[in-house]
């Protein structure tokens, strides 16, 4: 197991450090809210719970990130492990990214992916990599300012 990413000040008054266990019920709602916002059908708490669990630091399988103004959870990303054939090599899916609806302009959408950025630096991973929908034109434009560049690529999904 890697080390945990360090905490990382956005302004004085907001900071991005890994989710312990204690906060994961705070975690909770949000993830709903993210799911909510995809339209996910079926959110369920407890499968939240159960799922998400497995990215608390620290983890072998990924890490959850949260953006915290003093106590209150105002943003998270979700972290996967993940690998590339091309290089081949380890690269970090930011799987889930989200601020709170009235956190949003902030700067803690970018602040949550430098951070990201800076977790798959320290595992030695080729790439950090993320996916949005394609009507989600509020979130490409923070990630145009990245110097990320987007894929051209096709996403297919089997339901199994």
């Amino acid at each position: 197991m890697r080390p945990a990413a360090t905490v990382i000040a956005v302004s004085s008054a907001v900071r991005i450090e890994p989710v312990l266990p204690k906060q994961l019920d705070t975690l909770l709602p949000m993830i709903a809210a993210y799911q909510r916002f995809y339209e996910a059908d079926d959110i369920d708490e407890e499968r939240n719970r159960a799922f998400f669990s497995r990215f608390l630091a620290p983890s072998d399988e990924g890490m959850l990130l949260g953006a915290w103004r003093g106590e209150e959870l105002v943003g998270y990303a979700c972290l996967y492990w993940h690998f590339t054939s091309l290089v081949p090599a380890e690269t970090v899916l930011m799987n889930d990214l989200y601020v709170a609806e009235d956190r949003r302009g902030e700067g803690i959408g970018r602040a949550l992916i430098d951070a990201s950025a800076e977790v798959a630096r320290k595992r030695g991973a080729h790439q950090l990599e993320w996916v949005t929908a394609p009507d989600n034109k509020t979130a490409q434009r923070l990630y145009d300012t990245t110097g990320a560049e987007s894929e051209p690529s096709i996403e297919y999904e089997l339901e199994l």
